[in-house]
């Protein structure tokens, strides 16, 4: 390898990665890397370097990036192992030769890229979830937080009323719902909890209308409290919940709270980053969301094989509750090219059917169509009335299913040979189960290499 630029630093280091003397600059980087001279290299990429150089035998070179806590500092570093007499008889020892030492000023990003950045976070640490409509009225509460339960309880009765009656903005006297902009972060009272919240609105937009919904994020920075042991905890687990009612709980809030703090690493929202650790910290990132999605999986599973599941009778407007499903969706699929046509909002097809549960079925329809079509490919979502029942389709471009796996597909734990996806294999188990406890059926219609088209059908609702 051909050297690059005079020497600025020399230093070298022994077989425990630790450096034993290093030259200014390079020590001054390590020690406002976190690090001492002698120490542990506390340079990652330089770190990288020497281990690299070590378990190859032989010398490299390559440049490295750090940050030390004000700038960027880059630079050509060569790494070379000693043996010998070089190495005072000590395994593993390197020489470490600094050359073109630079330092930039960080980047910036622009506020959309944070904003975006700052919405998946919060997604993650929300305990309670809400569907607006255009007016900002509620639609749909979710959450999983007995501390919770009361507020979420009067959303779920209080549906077309302004999600401001039970959140009262804090230190905000005018007539509420105010434009959903000042709304956005506000701080908000909970009645029964001791903790800080806040809201964060996600508009949910159309090209060229006003926000169509909003999905309303309830978030605290502060953890929930460990509950006490409670006799209750006595039950026999055969009378119990064992994921839904004992482990999602408590679960649920510390793994959101590594997801979140994974991407905040990823993201670089708390600092610039070399490569390498943002991509480590995607890894975890993405490991997190695997757990949560299984232990949402096994929640439910739970909650649909119960001997007392039962739905709730809501009137739906199937065209909308598909179009919400798209639009919660919409990132992942711009993320592969995916384009996702849904029903125009003149579209209706009013049914009887729990709005959550039909959101859940949908979501997991069009996600999975997400995942398993190719890029650039196109998703349709369509509607339709036939026979007193209502139906909505959600066609791919995807390889499609050979007939023998189009009813296997809905098995429990059923992953057709697939590994590495993520998936559970629950989702559509769950879906069908969820469909046919609301009165309707789960289907698909496919062949090999021409998509596949998934079939929700659900009673049509007359009184509308």
């Amino acid at each position: 390898m051909l050297a690059v630029g005079n020497i600025v630093a020399r230093a070298e280091c022994d077989g425990r990665d630790s450096l034993t003397r290093a030259d200014e600059p390079l020590a001054g980087l390590q020690e406002r890397c976190g690090g001492t001279v002698p120490g542990g290299i506390a340079i990652p990429d330089l770190l990288d370097l020497v281990r690299k150089a070590r378990g190859y035998g032989f010398r490299l070179a390559r440049a490295i990036t750090a940050f030390d806590g004000a700038e960027f500092v880059t630079a050509w570093v060569e790494v070379q192992p000693l043996y010998g007499e070089e190495s005072d008889g000590e395994a593993g020892c390197c020489e470490i030769v600094v050359r073109n030492w630079q330092v930039a000023p960080v980047p910036t990003e622009d506020t959309a890229t944070v904003d975006r950045r700052r919405t998946m976070i919060d997604r993650h640490l929300a305990e309670l979830t809400a569907r607006l409509d255009g007016a900002q009225r509620v639609l749909s509460v979710e959450t999983d937080s007995a501390e919770l339960a009361d507020v979420a309880a009067a959303m779920a009765c209080g549906r077309g009323r302004p999600w401001t009656e039970f959140l009262p903005p804090e230190n905000v006297t005018h007539k509420q719902p105010l434009h959903w902009r000042l709304l956005d972060g506000v701080s908000v009272c909970v009645a029964g909890s001791e903790r800080p919240w806040r809201v964060a609105l996600v508009p949910q937009f159309q090209p060229g209308f006003d926000p169509s919904g909003f999905e309303l994020l309830l978030v605290s920075d502060a953890p929930a409290a460990v509950p006490a042991a409670s006799p209750m905890m006595a039950e026999p687990l055969t009378q119990r919940s064992l994921v839904g009612q004992d482990l999602a709980p408590v679960l649920r809030q510390p793994i959101a709270r590594i997801i979140a703090n994974a991407e905040t690493i990823r993201t670089r929202l708390a600092g610039p980053l070399p490569d390498a650790y943002a991509e480590y910290a995607g890894e975890i990132a993405g490991a997190g969301k695997l757990l949560l999605a299984l232990l949402e999986d096994l929640a439910d599973l739970e909650v649909v094989e119960s001997e007392s599941f039962s739905t709730v009778s809501d009137h739906i407007d199937l065209s909308d509750v598909a179009r919400q499903a798209a639009g919660i969706l919409n990132v992942r699929a711009r993320e592969k090219g995916i384009s996702v046509e849904v029903p125009h909002p003149s579209e209706s097809l009013p049914a009887v059917a729990e709005f959550r549960r039909v959101l859940q079925i949908l979501l997991n329809l069009i996600g999975n169509a997400i995942r398993y079509s190719p890029e650039g490919s196109q998703i349709w979502v369509r509607l339709e009335a036939l026979n007193g029942r209502a139906y909505v389709t959600v066609a791919d471009q995807g390889g499609g299913l050979a007939l023998e796996d189009q009813e296997r597909v809905f098995e429990k734990f059923e992953r057709l040979g697939r590994s590495g996806d993520g998936g559970s294999g629950l989702g559509l188990y769950i879906s069908r189960r969820l469909a046919r406890a609301m009165g309707g059926n789960l289907t698909v219609e496919s062949a090999p290499g021409q998509g596949a088209r998934f079939l929700l059908e659900l009673p049509c609702d007359y009184e509308t």
